[in-house]
């Protein structure tokens, strides 16, 4: 959290404390690969077939190529929640969907710290954002929810249809007592996953810019037609002047005709077509003053928005540049600091690997002796081996490296031995009882 820009941090550190999860004690290791890992095995072992797990093609009754997905069995649910929303409500939903549906609640996380920052002030009916220090924060609360999506009777995926789905919307509104939304089906919107939800908005924004933009090139119109109409209506007073001009002159050529007062009328009504004229000018050259003020404008603000983007994309790359130099000296004074850095990392994984859990491991760091009871797995010979009671530790091999051990012999060699156990145990031949005889 450090090393990110203030900008892009869209939680609340003070609301994390208001975070709860939950993983269902019958999962077992929390790791969703193991499990996963489990499922492709059962899947096996039930059905005697491979599990489908990528997208693949086959040919319809009517010739064409229908697309076929692959099997999910892990599957993840958003749901929204209140703020006074507790665990307990959405474990009662998880249980009921397994009551109904058969699919199994494995974890459970409800996330009260998230939302974004408002640019300015809430608008009026808003009555969920909040001040956070001169800036206001919008929260979004909502769980994650991981269902176990399969039948461990049959080895196959749970089949729910779109009438499902819907009735599971609507206990999820009922529990958590959340207002339902309108189906698809009557607002004729699809449902957008998170990156088409934030292509969209971007989208909105892109259009409000160019409706922005078409708005100030309406105004340039208008002010250019205003303009041409001006022109025209200026030609016209030109048109008059020049047949003012010349009555005036017949007018004086034969003033003693109609007398000294009408010429004067005259040459009242001519310095008045001037004024005219002259604020007609005045009007033009505000006009074109205006149409290139507004040009300018536009040109600018267009190019200050260019700006921003070029210097918000050089921030986040610096922040990203400084963010891999700061892992890297991490990483670099982690392994100069402890050398055995790398080998506890090794061995994290194989014991992962072999199912054993975090806290069981953490045992084995501090040195201890962990007396295990229940079944280790074995990549090498892809099954697991039942063990009772057999003590794990973590010592140091010939060559000074840390190695996992089980009755203090390398782990690979003591899988190596209970495979052969298993084998001699296959192979001994029946003995066969001796017929007796047939008696009458």
């Amino acid at each position: 959290m450090r090393n990110i820009g203030k900008s892009q941090i869209y939680i609340v550190p003070e609301l994390t404390a208001g975070n709860e999860q939950w993983i269902n004690p019958s999962f077992g290791s929390p790791d969703l690969q193991a499990h996963y890992d489990y499922i492709k095995r059962m899947v096996k072992e039930k059905t005697g077939r491979a599990m489908q797990e990528k997208e693949r093609e086959r040919k319809g009754k009517n010739g064409k190529i229908i697309k076929v997905a692959g099997c999910s069995p892990i599957r993840e649910g958003v749901l929204l929640i209140r703020p006074d929303t507790t665990l307990a409500d959405v474990r009662k939903f998880g249980e009921e969907c397994q009551r109904r549906w058969g699919i199994t609640p494995l974890q459970i996380f409800l996330h009260k710290d998230e939302g974004h920052w408002l640019s300015g002030q809430p608008e009026s009916g808003d009555r969920e954002s909040f001040p956070v220090g001169k800036k206001w924060f919008k929260p979004n609360y909502h769980a994650h929810i991981v269902f176990d999506w399969m039948n461990h009777d049959t080895g196959k995926s749970r089949k729910l249809n779109d009438e499902d789905m819907t009735e599971m919307q609507s206990l999820a509104s009922d529990i958590l007592l959340m207002e339902r939304g309108q189906s698809k089906a009557v607002t004729g919107k699809e449902h957008l996953e998170r990156n088409d939800f934030i292509i969209e908005k971007q989208k909105a924004e892109l259009q409000r810019m160019d409706a922005a933009k078409r708005h100030k090139e309406e105004l340039i119109n208008l002010a250019e037609q205003e303009l041409k109409q001006v022109k025209s209506e200026i030609r016209t007073d030109k048109l008059k002047k020049t047949a003012t001009n010349a009555a005036t002159a017949i007018a004086s050529g034969v003033g003693s005709l109609f007398g000294s007062g009408k010429m004067k009328s005259l040459e009242r009504k001519n310095e008045d077509l001037r004024d005219e004229i002259a604020i007609r000018d005045e009007t033009i050259e505000q006009l074109q003053s205006n149409i290139k003020q507004i040009q300018m404008e536009h040109s600018r603000a267009m190019m200050n928005k260019d700006m921003e983007y070029r210097k918000a994309l050089e921030v986040r790359e610096a922040e990203h540049k400084n963010e891999i130099k700061i892992l890297n000296s991490m990483i670099n004074t982690a392994h100069r600091w402890y050398p055995d850095f790398a080998d506890l990392l090794r061995l994290e994984r194989l014991a992962k690997q072999i199912g054993l859990s975090a806290i069981e491991f953490a045992e084995l760091i501090k040195g201890k002796v962990l007396n295990f009871t229940g079944r280790l797995f074995s990549s090498e010979h892809n099954r697991w081996f039942a063990t009772d009671n057999t003590p794990l530790q973590i010592l140091r091999n010939n060559d000074k490296r840390l190695t996992l051990t089980a009755n203090r012999i390398p782990l690979s060699q003591w899988f190596s031995e209970q495979y052969d156990k298993l084998l001699q145990s296959i192979r001994q031949p029946i003995q066969q009882k001796k017929s007796r005889g047939m008696k009458l």
